[in-house]
């Protein structure tokens, strides 16, 4: 039997119940990873395991197809208003794809408490990542590494303040690759977009400017999840009935949250996400340290 008919059967609901809520909580997470800039898979997760009690696995094929689908919309705007450098996300590309690949590999391995665990700690850094002050400038007078020269790495984006177009070099080409292929392998492993690691990448090694590094982090999420997807999907960890209303319910929240975040403030928001995030990390890690996943 299917997964997403054992939860409607084991919930005790019909089937048409059983999605409204599921589509009501994928909204609910695809809303809040847009105000935050985390993504709805760190909160896709934790709704499945600990809310509906799908396994682990199964939950990070669902966010991993999620992860695809608000990728592609959200990369698509950004690369027409010229923000989102192509040659970086090429470049690093590389690296998160062989990383995610690994990643799933190891995952389908792994035994699920140690990936529940695995998650805690890295849903904990993201909260963290989320609240840091962020930098959205670069010194364009700074020396440029030779391997950004070679690769032609450098480039500019339009500032929405100044309404000008800023320089920037990016430095620090190998470290920025190491810890990509690090978010590579924990996108495959644990279906998230890793995506405040891939900005930690380039915003504090690489010195791109901040609304560069998310944007380009976003353009890249849809590429590295579509490589691990496929070997969960040759697993058979991927729902079709379980994944569509995940799908729809936080595309719809996505738009709602960057539609709000246009006009909102959303620092005291990003706080309470923030502590949020880390109750069901510290649950989730609890759970995976006794074993009940």
């Amino acid at each position: 039997m299917p997964v997403f008919s054992r939860l409607y059967t084991k919930q005790n609901m019909n089937i048409e119940l059983f999605s409204l809520i599921l589509l009501g909580g994928a909204f609910c997470a695809g809303l809040l990873g847009a105000l935050t800039g985390l993504g709805g898979g760190v909160v896709i997760i934790p709704l499945l395991t600990l809310g509906f009690g799908v396994d682990i696995r199964y939950a990070i094929g669902t966010a991993l197809v999620t992860s695809i689908a608000t990728s592609s919309g959200a990369a698509a705007a950004y690369i027409r208003e010229g923000i989102t450098n192509l040659r970086i996300g090429m470049f690093l590309e590389v690296a998160t794809t062989s990383g995610a690949v690994a990643g799933a590999l190891i995952a389908v391995y792994m035994p699920t408490n140690v990936i529940a665990v695995i998650f805690a700690c890295v849903l904990i850094f993201s909260a963290v990542m989320t609240v840091r002050k962020k930098n959205d400038h670069s010194d364009s007078a700074a020396p440029s590494d030779p391997l950004t020269q070679r690769l032609k790495l450098n480039s500019s984006y339009p500032n929405p303040q100044s309404k000008v177009s800023e320089p920037y070099r990016v430095r620090n080409v190998l470290g920025g690759y190491s810890l990509m292929t690090l978010a590579g392998v924990l996108s495959g492993l644990l279906g998230i977009g890793s995506g405040a690691l891939k900005v930690l990448s380039m915003d504090m090694l690489m010195k791109i400017p901040f609304r560069v590094s998310t944007t380009t982090s976003n353009f890249m999420v849809g590429v590295t999840a579509a490589s691990s997807a496929v070997i969960y999907f040759q697993r058979g960890y991927i729902d079709p009935g379980l994944a569509m209303p995940v799908v729809l319910g936080v595309l719809a929240g996505a738009f709602a949250g960057s539609r709000i975040l246009m006009r909102t403030r959303v620092d005291i928001l990003r706080w309470i996400f923030s502590i949020l995030i880390s109750v069901l990390a510290l649950q989730m890690m609890y759970n995976g340290i006794n074993g009940r996943f």
